[in-house]
């Protein structure tokens, strides 16, 4: 197969030509899986390598070779995992888990035409935010709403059709960074806002805001501190006192509330956390949130507020560079629908279930694994089940932790045994803490999968 050729009375094992190997029928199922370019270029890296070498006109070897090589092509490289973090929402992990409705929605959408901007009454152009905005309404008490790619760009849009070129004044209190050291005094400038701090950092009154405002004032703008707590000798000041002093001098009030939520989390035992309907009842001109956290949607950035306020941000050219597309909105839509019975959302929603899971339920999974568990791992590791403090995540409650359970693993070398954790076909993401591996179990909702791996476990 390969062609030799006589130097001083060595053989010299030189390649087939790259158009004879590409035909070769070993490589057939690998050129139908990945394309005939991506072969060709592994083709050449193979007779580069191989040259000399006896092997090098091998087409079964050749085709091992070049499959492993191709590999990450064959394969998406978004892969399912288990989040045994503590983390709920996990940002990191994708944050929250669609519900089968939203999950339905989506895919339809992506597999043929639909009426994303058309009227079927009149058969002329329609609005994308159509689909979603009578139910922010209906569920926040809004006049109006829109929505863009994520709450950043919602807070981007916001200041930059109210406030460009004006000055917009933020409690230093309220000036976040969220991850990616991503700012809000960033997106103040990239908005081409002028930022006016008031107060300090842990106390900020009434009076501050009144002696910040001037001409050039455009918007006063309240930042929910989803992601920190500060405590102590602090002071703040409520809607209910900054959106009259506002209005008095023709100014719209903004809040972020980041995380955002349109149901009261007290109903499942959970800490409150303030929702878009209280914002919108306080007065507040627009809110700002998202949709894959505590909502337990899509990505989103969800607008709602006055009319009048909208309207001005629907129009502005940031809109249409932040749009939603067919499948998001899709997903969104359906979401919000499970909310018109808010109910049945612990067992509807993934997010809320999750949140909402009984300590107990936890406990009762970990005794049942834990078996398993401490069999895979062998004499050298201590298996056992730890109480554990879970967080939401994505900037939710930060302060407020969840009780959990946790599998339990200490020995020597465990980074080793949380990198073989990984190397599991359905990789499984724990944390390291206090010499211990802890995989939280609050979040495994698969539990026949987990254990059905665990014996390719090599620590």
């Amino acid at each position: 197969m390969s062609r030799t050729d006589r130097v001083e009375g060595t053989s010299i094992h030189r390649p087939p030509s790259i158009d004879r190997m590409a035909n070769w029928p070993a490589l057939a199922p690998l050129i139908d899986k990945v394309g005939r370019a991506p072969v060709v270029d592994a083709l050449r890296a193979w007779a580069e390598a191989r040259r000399g070498h006896a092997d090098v006109g091998d087409a079964a070897a050749c085709a091992r070779w070049c499959e492993e090589k191709l590999a990450s092509l064959a394969h998406p490289s978004q892969r399912r995992v288990f989040n045994l973090t503590g983390t709920v929402l996990h940002t990191n992990l994708g944050r929250a888990l669609l519900a089968e409705e939203a999950i339905e929605a989506a895919v339809a959408a992506m597999r043929t035409p639909t009426t994303l901007e058309y009227d079927l009454a009149d058969g002329g152009r329609g609005e994308r935010d159509d689909h979603i905005a009578p139910w922010l309404c209906r569920l926040t008490g809004a006049e109006a709403a829109t929505a863009v790619n994520n709450n950043a760009g919602a807070v981007l849009l916001a200041l930059a059709a109210l406030a460009a070129g004006r000055e917009v004044i933020v409690s230093r209190g309220e000036l976040i960074e969220i991850g990616g050291a991503f700012r809000i005094p960033d997106i103040m400038a990239r908005a081409g806002c002028r930022l006016v701090e008031v107060g300090t950092t842990n106390r900020t009154h009434l009076k501050d805001y009144a002696a910040a405002i001037g001409p050039d004032t455009a918007a006063i703008m309240k930042v929910h501190p989803s992601n920190y707590a500060v405590q102590g000798f602090t002071s703040s000041v409520p809607a209910a006192e900054l959106v009259p002093l506002a209005h008095e001098k023709g100014l719209p009030v903004i809040e972020d509330l980041g995380s955002g939520t349109l149901v009261d989390l007290e109903t499942w035992g959970l800490p409150h956390e303030p929702t878009a309907r209280e914002a919108v009842a306080a007065g507040i001109d627009v809110v700002t949130f998202s949709g894959d956290k505590l909502l337990g949607g899509p990505q989103a950035g969800l607008l709602v507020g006055k009319r009048s306020c909208i309207e001005r941000i629907a129009k502005n050219p940031l809109k249409r560079a932040l749009r939603l597309d067919k499948v998001r909105l899709a997903g969104l839509e359906a979401t919000l629908r499970l909310y018109a019975a808010p109910e049945r959302l612990v067992m509807r929603l993934p997010t809320i279930r999750t949140l909402a899971r009984p300590a107990a339920e936890i406990h009762a999974q970990a005794e049942r694994l834990l078996p398993a568990f401490a069999q895979v791992l062998g004499a050298a590791w201590q298996a056992g089940i730890r109480p554990v403090r879970g967080q939401i995540g994505s900037g939710a409650l930060p302060v407020d932790l969840l009780p959990s359970f946790a599998l339990t693993a200490k020995g020597r070398g465990l980074n080793g045994l949380a990198a073989a954790l990984r190397a599991l076909p359905i990789p499984v993401i724990g944390r390291i803490e206090d010499d211990t591996l802890l995989l939280d179990l609050r979040t495994l909702d698969d539990e026949a999968a987990f254990v059905a791996q665990l014996d390719r476990l090599a620590p």
